[in-house]
């Protein structure tokens, strides 16, 4: 037995697709849109098709812009010898959220996963390596996250820019802010004692 009018079930369906939404996030979603005036609604379906016709990927680092460069490429004021990587977009929001980097960051559509069929080759490590051949860029810093993947791909990375001259760091790893040393697991405490820092 069907509970919703087909176009609204269809609805809840297509939302449920999307990450981080469950059944009960999507019918409430569905339901809320439902509730809308039709110019909200309106609104919102003219950004989703904005998005998908006016945004592209920037053409130095990868971020989404909507012309060749993404608003962190063409600020001056940014020190272009540093260059954060990250995996995916969601990182560099991240860490622009944080409010205190000034670097420009390379973004490379993934991590190593040869299990997924991930290799050098799917991710743009080629052109990271071009971006460092003008010998502007002095230092890389390593922004993956710590799981096997991101490790990996780290440590790949880090062998490959080192010849070049360029300095390799990788983010510091451990606890978090308000977190309990008796709630860590041995790991996260092992990182957050190699990455300590003088005070």
């Amino acid at each position: 037995m069907q509970l919703y009018a087909k176009p609204l079930q269809r609805l809840i369906d297509l939302l449920e697709c999307l990450p981080g939404i469950g059944p009960k996030s999507a019918q409430r979603l569905a339901l809320h849109l439902l509730r809308l005036p039709p110019e909200q609604v309106d609104n919102l379906v003219s950004a989703m098709q904005d998005v998908r016709t006016r945004v592209r990927q920037c053409a130095i680092c990868y971020n989404y812009a909507e012309s060749d460069h993404c608003p962190v490429c063409d600020d001056p004021t940014r020190d272009r010898t540093l260059i954060t990587l990250i995996s995916d977009v969601r990182d560099l929001m991240a860490l622009e959220n944080a409010g205190d980097y000034r670097g420009l960051y390379h973004v490379l559509g993934g991590l190593l996963s040869p299990m997924d069929g991930i290799g050098p080759e799917q991710l743009r490590v080629r052109e990271l390596l071009r971006r460092l051949e003008d010998g502007m860029v002095r230092e890389v810093i390593l922004a993956t996250n710590p799981t096997v993947e991101g490790d990996a791909t780290a440590l790949y990375l880090a062998r490959l820019i080192k010849p070049l001259g360029v300095r390799v760091t990788r983010i510091a790893l451990g606890l978090p802010v308000g977190g309990d040393l008796d709630y860590a697991d041995q790991l996260t405490i092992l990182r957050a004692l190699e990455g300590r820092t003088a005070m």
